[in-house]
């Protein structure tokens, strides 16, 4: 993947619900609002070593699970071909518009862009 901070943020996205609410908190302030572990360790009145200690730890458990299930990966090899296909369907709406005025061309479009909005989720 590009860099760790979107990698995490990616596990974050599919397995943050796994995480107990503290590491989801600390998870969220650190990447999200880009807190450091100090300003954390502050506001929670922890040292900012037991700060990192639960981002490590929640970063190894959705690692962890990334590694049994793929489910990022997978997400990211179909996000192409997603986009392909939206685009495809683009040019498809622009000839129907130009050429034939087809009705059930236009319901087959529809039906496609659900379709790959549905994926893209």
């Amino acid at each position: 993947m590009k860099n760790q901070t979107f990698r995490m943020t990616m596990l974050f996205d599919f397995y943050g619900e796994l995480l107990t609410e503290r590491q989801r908190e600390f998870y969220e302030l650190y990447y999200d609002e880009d807190l450091s572990l100090s300003e954390i360790a502050e506001n929670y009145g922890i040292s900012r070593q037991g700060v990192r200690d639960v981002i490590v730890r929640a970063e190894a458990y959705m690692t962890e699970i990334e590694d049994k299930t793929g489910l990022v990966k997978r997400f990211m090899q179909l996000a192409p071909h997603v986009d392909a296909i939206e685009k495809a369907v683009g040019e498809i709406k622009q000839m129907n518009y130009r050429l034939f005025e087809d009705k059930r061309l236009e319901e087959l479009c529809a039906d496609i862009e659900k379709e790959a909005a549905a994926l893209k989720e």
